[in-house]
């Protein structure tokens, strides 16, 4: 299945969208200690990410952070020999596009609304990416998902509302960060579904890394007067590398080892760790006070995209050709 399937989203974030698996490779289940690791780490990181955010801004303006973790993601990532391999010329439209709705875009909305609404929060509601990446898939094919898909879809909507409602009663200020956080979280589901073909035929980090230098371009002209104008402090500093160097860099890599062993399907329920990471973060480390509805609101999220991915996943005998590998 792709992307482009209205039954299910072949990879239910943008930051889980993998390498083709080699033909020799069938897709399994985590099996061993290292494959546990590719499949958990990825989702500590984004979860701690929206930590980074809220602590780079102390330092730093919206447009600093998003031009600094690209920048050092795109040096991360640069660093894998995989990531420099050359793609098809005529897939350039296509990452340039990619550069716009995965990276500079989305990733520009985050440190915005994160002076607007709590980093806990705002991990909290990315539990929707799924759900986008799902509407649009079934809005590209034109048609509706498969019932299971469907069912999923109206738990997790159900649970996008619960986590936003709160916010949305402290002001206008605070909705217009969940506003952000929304349209970011399209703008993901947007990027998962043209991402899918243009990494089949290239491999993931080649387009990945293409698309980072894209964004990069964009979001020099505000991102780097904001860098320099910058007042670093250690904490901030590293929070912005780690954003950078572990979030838009090494987690990719991890992602792309973990699609490449398991299959895009089973690789992606490192999403489901995201939102519990970056709630948890946020309260223990930040003291983000968090109401219960937007708590329980996000086990509903999860709960959803949970029931979407199974509806997804190959039965255990089925051929990986046949399953958008």
């Amino acid at each position: 299945m792709s992307p482009t399937d209205p039954r299910a989203p072949a990879a239910t974030h943008p930051d889980t969208t993998a390498a083709t698996t080699p033909p020799s490779v069938a897709p399994h289940a985590p099996h061993d200690a290292s494959e546990w690791l590719l499949l958990i780490v990825p989702g500590l990181i984004w979860g701690a990410s929206f930590l980074f955010i809220a602590e780079g801004l102390r330092a730093v303006g919206p447009n600093g952070i998003t031009f600094l973790r690209i920048a050092v993601g795109f040096l991360a990532l640069g660093c894998a020999p995989v990531a420099r391999r050359s793609i098809a010329e005529s897939d350039w439209r296509g990452v340039t596009v990619l550069g716009v709705v995965w990276f500079a875009f989305p990733l520009s909305m985050f440190p915005y609304a994160e002076q607007r609404v709590s980093s806990a929060v705002t991990g909290m509601l990315n539990g929707g990416v799924p759900l986008a990446t799902a509407v649009v898939a079934s809005l590209m094919a034109r048609r509706l998902p498969a019932r299971g898909v469907m069912t999923g879809l109206g738990i997790g909507l159900v649970g996008v509302v619960l986590v936003a409602l709160p916010s949305l009663g402290e002001g206008t200020n605070s909705a217009f960060g969940v506003a952000l956080i929304a349209v970011a979280i399209s703008s993901y589901g947007l990027a998962v579904n043209i991402a899918r073909p243009l990494q089949d035929r290239n491999g993931a980090l080649p387009i990945i890394w293409r698309a980072q230098a894209v964004a990069l371009v964009l979001t020099a002209p505000l991102g780097l007067r904001e860098a320099l104008d910058a007042h670093w402090s250690l904490l901030p500093l590293l929070s912005i590398v780690a954003l950078g160097a572990l979030g838009t860099g090494l987690a990719y890599v991890m992602l792309s080892f973990a699609g490449a062993r398991m299959g895009t399907t089973r690789a992606s329920a490192t999403t489901f760790l995201v939102p519990g990471v970056a709630l948890a973060l946020g309260v223990v480390v930040r003291g983000e006070r968090v109401a219960a509805l937007s708590v329980l609101g996000a086990a509903v999220c999860v709960a959803g995209a949970w029931w979407m991915r199974r509806a997804a996943l190959p039965a255990p005998d089925a051929d990986p050709a046949t399953t958008g590998r």
